[in-house]
């Protein structure tokens, strides 16, 4: 709850703690009475006296002192009905122990109750009295100062800041203060109030609720309001700290006190018609509040959702003042509703305090009554006179609204923990005992130990803080046709649960601001949809930002996602980003227009292959055929039927043996064709120097050795093929750097150095085979196969020189079709050039078939 700390009332307040300080540091050993005397405004005597500090007025009228003469005492003005009311509800529990027979029997209480004015300065100065008994009529000026404290336990104030300097003072005499509405989480701390406890509970519960209940409806863009005193200020400091930890953001924070000048609150009122936020948590106190709807009701502020504190969020009062409708559908947390059987009856029972001479009782009479007695010193604005015999019947004022129960409950209770304290300490049964040796400190050791229920069935305990059990009620202000405003339960919120199940709304109908029944949103930024991340504007809160696409293979799939989340390398991000899709797996398939074609040329190129080997087998004893080791011919088209199928095994998806046998086969098959060629080209160039006289050069190029040279080529490459395949064979492997969005499924060479050495030793072999061809081209020209062959080492050189550059730049399936295209164009090139000349020949010109003429012996026609 709140206070009313202000500053007139910084001389009192400093010559009362000079008060207490010569009480402390006197050498003397007795006490004597400093400062103004005064009476109690309720008293009545018991064996154990219970003391009591309630505000019967708000406020008090401003001063200025000038420190020159001695402080007049404060002059309280705005008679508050509501703490006449707890004062009443303390009496009925006073009065109900004395009754009973179960509890104290045989021992009665009385009380001291005193008026604060809801001043910190006056409080201490009451303060004071209830512990050491100063009142007029019982002054003893010579008394020892170690005598007991004249009251055992304080009952009271309703305000934090008046509740906070109290507890300061008395702590040190542990004196009990029970306070019935002094919310502050400050007041838990035991080591700076070790006396002091409540029966309602810590704004530290009542702050984390509301930052849930904001959180619950996703508002994450708020103004925030506090009354400026410790209430608002601590209160307020705990709902940031969770609301930051929530990811609740504040546009703005601003705090103001009923007594304020106008332009204060109209910089307030300016704050909230300039943000953009929809919903304000106004941590204020009820008197506060009532002054902000008087403004906002100038300036016709409506459609902006409140979210209200226990103080005023089911205060009858504030919506009664709420004539324009300000707060229609707030939201907040009160006290849970409580029942105390019999208060009702006692607390309209006024004739009791008219039996009281103090004039404050005059005062309240007359403003319950709206009449005047004959010898009032009020204003005489009233005409009708007070009998003090009128009945509350048919008066309808705040002192006959019964809607702040659980508060006046909270005294009950208050009241009720003391006596069970004592209870427990004189071990009463039928009877109590010891009654000689009381004093406050064993009280207040006790009550933190009680726990009882009341006749209601509710249970009371103080946990090591002094607090009781945190359980609130969300109400929801809704409107009704007639005009006016019902507080709703729509929810439960007990911190006893799990934090999962603290926070419970029931499945009823809310009412929210201009009477929708949609609940309202209140953000700085949209949410951002899945498939973009938030980037935060450049200055502003975390929850002011904006919407990024996510990146290519990037992906989010949740809203306001923060990062987006890279795919896995086998996957890759749709269109709307916020899912990951499997990558398509890309190889050179036999299915596609580039690797049919290319299967066509190979299937063609083998079947070339054999009609030319068919044509040279028909005619094998022709002597074009026989000329130049026919043996050879057969070797070589054979290994170019190979060349062509060899290419076949680059087509189709990579596994571990195709890896392995495609590099090899086409290493080796196109060195047993180039060591044929090789071959041929050596018998053609060694028989023309044969012919020269004393020769015997063909004795060492004879058939033999012609096989054993093809032979020991092939098998160097073979060698060369079993290390690659034993150290580093080549391996399937999919490639994610090519495309994006793609896998590439190939042939991953294993060793580098195996392969370019199969590759190497392939164009060796060309070289020496182009070098021996050229050598021969001056041969008789009736005899060319000298030149076929070096046009066609000539064609098979250029294919692999090409070949190189094309295959390190071509990406994916394409260095595939490269390669494979190589093999082809240099196999046909090998054909056409060596073999189709020779078919030409022998199919359409037979008659140039012969010895004489491949000799160049014939005579010309």
């Amino acid at each position: 709850m709140t206070s009313t700390q202000h500053w007139p009332e910084q001389g009192w307040l400093f010559l009362q703690l000079l008060l207490v300080a010569s009480f402390s540091q006197s050498e003397e050993q007795t006490c004597k009475q400093r400062g103004e005397l005064e009476n109690p405004q309720l008293y009545k005597d018991g064996d154990i006296v219970l003391g009591g500090m309630f505000s019967f007025h708000s406020s008090w009228k401003d001063r200025k002192d000038s420190y020159t003469y001695k402080p007049l005492p404060l002059q309280c003005t705005s008679l508050n009905l509501r703490d006449f009311q707890f004062a009443q509800a303390m009496l009925f529990a006073i009065e109900e122990i004395n009754n009973s027979t179960k509890l104290l029997p045989g021992i009665s209480l009385g009380y001291k109750i005193y008026d604060t004015c809801g001043s910190v300065a006056r409080s201490v100065g009451v303060a004071l009295p209830l512990v050491n008994g100063n009142e007029i009529d019982n002054v003893q000026l010579d008394a020892n100062c170690t005598r007991p404290a004249q009251v055992q336990v304080i009952i009271g104030e309703t305000s934090s800041s008046p509740s906070m300097v109290i507890a300061t003072v008395i702590g040190p005499f542990h004196v009990p203060l029970i306070s019935h509405f002094a919310t502050c989480a400050c007041l838990s701390d035991k080591t700076k109030y070790p006396s002091f406890l409540r029966t309602i509970p810590s704004d530290y519960y009542q702050s984390r609720a509301l930052a849930h209940l904001v959180k619950y409806f996703d508002w994450t863009w708020v103004g925030a309001i506090r009354t400026n005193n410790d209430y608002g200020n601590n209160g307020m400091a705990i709902f940031t700290e969770i609301a930051e930890e929530l990811g609740i953001c504040i546009e703005y924070s601003v705090s103001f006190f009923r007594t304020d000048p106008p332009y204060k609150i109209q910089t307030i009122i300016n704050t909230i018609k300039s943000s953009t936020s929809r919903v304000i948590v106004a941590f204020l106190s009820h008197v506060d509040m009532d002054v902000l709807i008087h403004e906002l009701s100038h300036h016709n502020l409506t459609g902006y959702q409140w979210v209200g504190s226990e103080s005023w969020i089911f205060d009858s009062q504030t919506a009664a003042l709420d004539k324009h409708h300000i707060l229609d559908g707030a939201i907040g947390l009160s006290i849970p509703k409580a029942h105390v059987g019999g208060l009702r009856e006692f607390m309209l029972d006024v004739k009791p305090l008219n039996s009281s001479d103090n004039e404050m009782f005059t005062e309240f009479w007359e403003a319950l009554f709206s009449c005047k007695f004959k010898k009032s010193k009020s204003p005489t604005e009233i005409q009708q006179e007070c009998t003090g015999n009128e009945e509350l019947s048919g008066v309808q004022s705040s002192f006959t609204d019964m809607s702040l129960m659980p508060i006046f409950n909270n005294v009950y209770k208050g009241v009720y923990a003391v006596a069970h304290a004592v209870h427990a300490i004189f071990e009463c049964n039928k009877t109590c005992k010891n009654t000689s040796h009381l004093n406050s400190f064993m009280i207040l050791e006790q009550i933190k130990k009680i726990h009882f229920k009341t006749k209601e069935g509710e249970e009371v305990y103080f946990n090591e803080n002094g607090d009781p059990a945190a359980k609130y009620e969300i109400i929801n202000w809704q409107p009704r046709e007639n005009g006016l405003v019902v507080f709703v339960t729509v929810g439960l919120y007990d911190a006893s649960f799990t934090s999962r199940k603290q926070l419970n709304l029931q499945n009823k109908t809310l009412i929210w601001a201009k009477n929708s029944t949609q609940v309202p949103i209140s953000v700085c930024s949209e949410k951002c949809p899945p498939g973009t991340r938030k980037v935060l504007q450049k200055g502003k809160p975390i929850c002011c930002y904006d919407c990024i696409r996510c990146a290519e293979g990037e992906t989010s799939n949740m809203e306001d996602s923060v990062t987006c989340m890279r795919c896995l390398p086998e996957f890759w991000s749709n269109e709307r980003r916020d899912a990951c899709i499997k990558k398509e797996s890309v190889f050179l398939s036999y299915d596609e227009i580039m690797g049919a074609l290319l299967t066509a040329a190979s299937l063609l190129g083998t079947c070339m292959t054999a009609a030319v080997a068919f044509i040279f087998f028909r005619y094998r004893k022709t002597p074009i055929v026989r000329a130049n080791n026919s043996e050879l011919s057969f070797l070589l088209l054979l290994s170019l039927t190979l060349c062509f199928l060899c290419s076949l095994t680059f087509i189709g998806q990579p596994s571990q043996w195709s890896c392995m046998l495609r590099h090899t086969a086409f290493g080796i098959t196109f060195v047993l064709c180039i060591s044929c060629v090789l071959g041929k080209t050596v018998v053609v160039l060694m028989a023309f120097r044969a012919t020269l006289p004393g020769s015997d050069v063909m004795k060492w190029f004879g058939p033999t050795q012609q096989r054993l040279s093809v032979l020991c080529f092939t098998l160097i490459q073979v060698i060369i093929c079993i290390l690659w395949l034993t150290i580093s064979p080549p391996f399937p492997s999919r490639n994610f750097k090519e495309f994006k969005d793609k896998i590439i499924l190939e042939c991953a060479l294993g060793s580098a150095l195996g392969f370019w050495a199969v590759l190497g030793y392939i164009g060796l072999l060309a070289m020496l085979c182009f070098v021996f061809a050229f050598l021969a081209r001056k041969l008789p020209n009736n005899f060319n196969e000298a030149k076929f062959i070096t046009f066609s080492m000539l064609i098979f050189c250029a294919v692999w020189i090409t070949f190189i550059p094309a295959y390190v730049s071509s990406p994916g399936k394409f260095s595939v079709a490269v390669e494979i295209f190589a093999i082809l164009a240099s196999s046909y090139g090998l054909l056409l050039c060596i073999f189709i000349p020779k078919c030409y020949i022998i199919l359409l010109k037979p008659e140039k078939n012969t010895k004489k003429n491949i000799l160049g012996k014939e005579t010309p026609q």
